[in-house]
């Protein structure tokens, strides 16, 4: 047979040969820093055979999915050891992950303590120099085996697939696991490693069912590469906007109030409030918007128009829920799908007791309501394109264990809006839409964390979309093709497209490397039809619009979290709540201390005075600790000559003595222009 390598040499071999065989032909160290292959394209076990000609690629530490398989391995190694420590723990699942690994088990909270004792006893594992092996099972039993072994989280899994599944599993030693893989060959290859936290995670990431304990870690070869990731983890620790967050003042969160329903400080609230009047300023006089203001609820037939209700109710806050049965929703859903007549019914099919309530919900997005302001008045061709804005507070009820920060909330405000456009337009707004876009990103000085997403519909799973797959087909090339009109650099996705049309993602990572959704731009061929909106063409007939939802700098939450952590707290000049803090060398100086701060609010810049008793180096400390960007010192040479001297916010050397008038002039260039270093 012929092995083809990634190089693209070709390697011949009379029979059979294993991947860790074929890598210890090619190189005895290639052999030994060997992870995983991948043959043909698909990733598998070292221990694989390959019998045929292929097309090889001998994964290491270095690539993706080696990682990948030494975190698992690792992973494996864990609960081996939770094992042993705690007979009673219940396995459930072990991946690897961005930069690491987790495994869940059932079992009571851990302290730093605990996993110092756990990590002690992996080491003794990896130290016994156990061979990995694997076996599979046809389900039957794989069931009867995870019984004896008293693992019912494993039970559940494999009741979960297919009566005519084989099951893998991996045994290292005593300890046997379900598991797909792959793994490396033997524990001693896993010699550097650190268990980083633990922290409750629901079984299978549902509030409903049991609080499990997660247990992260990260491993790595060499021992250089894990103090370098533990000294990178200690560091983003005081990037965390979780953290930072509250420490400036900027947001805290109640129990008493709820989960994932932060409380804005005066502080949080300036700077979300810049944000929104740039945003709304920008829409409306530069990108020619018009405003909406529209409720924070509706009944629950409004959402039953778009398929709303049938497909995201779940995550809806639902008022009155008990005046309709679950047959009544399976009877209402049939109302609806006939787009024909679904606004008769929606006007007519209204569930009400004897006191007038009605099914009401918070609304998790603002696109219905949007559509009947367009409604409102007969549009011709010439009204077009029709581009709708409003600064929109919705709400979701998310999961309590996927909730972060201000990252993940149930209450979140969005820049949203909604573009009604005649077919010829759909293109040129679209990418006007993306370009608005980076444009907020470059003013914010992200534009160079983010990566582009096409998300589609799943083939698979055509239930849970509207339309048929010519519509998705058409649908998604005529974005694909704006996209590459653009020359956008994007990945394409299947089964992350909204269930109406496929959109845009523009994707970033967290200091801890969780990938989150920050900007959407959805293309939408089906709604207008629900929602029976139309305009007048040139012929004077009624034609369907077609609809862009789209945000132009998305969540202000998580966007305020995602600033928080790429710049340390130090945010940019013209978003920072203080700009300037005035630091009087004595109470002698207060008057012209005053003085300053009124010529500096008015011009517009946010100003204070520390009034405190305190020498002036601890002033200057403090206030470099709270990341104010610039401090104006002022005394007796500074009252006589008008100026005031400055330092500025990561430059250790004064700037010096200026007149207050040049310094006026600087700062508000600064924030004009919103420069960012």
């Amino acid at each position: 047979m012929k092995i083809t390598l990634k190089d693209g040499s070709v390697k011949e071999y009379e029979k059979a040969m294993s991947v860790l065989e074929i890598a210890t032909d090619i190189s005895e160290g290639l052999a030994r820093v060997a992870c995983a292959g991948e043959v043909n394209g698909e990733v598998v076990d070292l221990r694989t055979e390959v019998s045929e000609d292929s097309n090889l690629n001998i994964l290491t530490f270095n690539d993706e999915q080696g990682q990948r398989a030494f975190n698992h391995t690792c992973a494996h190694i864990l609960a081996q050891a939770v094992k042993r420590l705690y007979p009673d723990a219940k396995c459930t699942i072990g991946p690897s992950i961005d930069q690491g690994f987790y495994y869940d088990f059932d079992m009571p909270s851990l302290s730093r303590d605990d996993l110092d004792k756990i990590e002690a006893e992996m080491k003794k594992v990896v130290k016994e120099a156990h061979e990995i092996t694997r076996f599979t099972l046809p389900r039957a039993e794989a069931l009867k085996l995870m019984e004896e072994k008293g693992e019912p989280y494993k039970v559940e899994l494999i009741n979960d697939l297919p009566e005519d599944a084989e099951l893998s599993f991996y045994t290292q030693g005593e300890f046997t696991d379900l598991c797909a893989g792959p793994h490396l060959m033997n524990t001693k290859t896993v010699k550097f490693f650190k268990l980083t936290s633990s922290s409750g995670a629901y079984w299978r990431g549902n509030e409903n069912n049991k609080m499990l304990t997660r247990i992260y870690g990260t491993a790595y070869p060499k021992k250089a590469d894990l103090e370098a990731r533990l000294e990178f983890l200690e560091n983003i620790k005081n990037r965390d906007h979780n953290k930072l967050g509250r420490e400036m003042e900027l947001f805290t969160t109640v129990d008493v109030i709820g989960q994932g329903l932060p409380l804005f400080m005066p502080k949080g609230t300036k700077i979300i409030q810049t944000l929104q009047r740039w945003i709304e300023d920008l829409e409306d006089y530069e990108w020619g918007y018009v405003r909406t203001r529209t409720p924070l609820m509706a009944k629950s037939n409004l959402y039953k128009l778009s398929d709303h209700w049938f497909h995201y109710k779940d995550g809806m806050f639902v008022l009155n829920d008990d005046l309709m049965s679950d047959e009544d929703a399976k009877e209402d859903q049939k109302l609806y799908n006939d787009t024909s007549v679904a606004m008769k019914n929606a006007q007519e099919n209204v569930y009400a007791d004897k006191d007038g309530r009605e099914v009401m919900a918070l609304r998790p997005m603002t696109c219905p309501f949007q559509y009947f302001v367009y409604k409102a008045k007969q549009h011709s061709y010439r009204d077009l394109p029709y581009r709708m804005g409003e600064t929109s507070t919705l709400f979701r009820n998310e999961d309590s264990g996927e909730m972060h920060g201000l990252t993940r909330v149930r209450q979140f405000t969005i820049s949203e809006g909604h573009l009604i456009c005649t077919p010829e337009q759909i293109a040129d707004e679209f990418k006007n839409c993306v370009k608005l876009a980076k444009y907020c990103l470059t003013t914010l000085g992200l534009e160079d964390e983010v990566t582009y997403r096409m998300s589609k519909w799943d083939p698979k799973n055509p239930d849970k979309y509207l339309g048929t797959a010519e519509d998705w087909d058409h649908v998604q090339n005529a974005m694909r093709d704006i996209l590459n009109d653009i020359g956008l650099d994007y990945t394409e996705e299947d089964g992350e497209a909204a269930f109406y049309g496929p959109k845009l993602d523009i994707q970033a990572k967290n200091v801890y490397g969780k990938e989150d959704t920050m900007i959407t731009i959805q293309l939408d061929m089906f709604l207008a039809e629900r929602y029976d909106m139309y305009y007048i063409d040139k012929n004077g007939e009624k034609k369907r619009p077609y609809i862009i939802h789209r945000t132009s700098m998305g969540c202000y939450e998580r966007t305020l979290a995602w600033l928080i952590e790429h710049y340390a707290g130090a945010l940019p000049t013209w978003l920072c709540p203080e700009q300037v803090r005035i630091l009087p060398i004595s109470d002698k100086f207060l008057d012209y201390a005053e003085k300053v701060e009124a010529e500096l609010k008015k011009n517009g810049v946010h100003s204070t005075i520390d009034y405190r008793g305190e020498k002036i180096g601890y002033k200057i400390r403090e206030a470099r600790m709270e990341k104010i960007p610039y401090m104006l010192i002022v005394g007796e040479k500074e009252r006589e000559a008008g100026n005031v001297s400055v330092r500025k916010r990561g430059v250790e050397e004064p700037l010096g003595a200026m007149p207050l008038e040049t310094f006026i002039a600087d700062i508000t260039e600064e924030i004009r222009t919103k420069k960012h270093d």
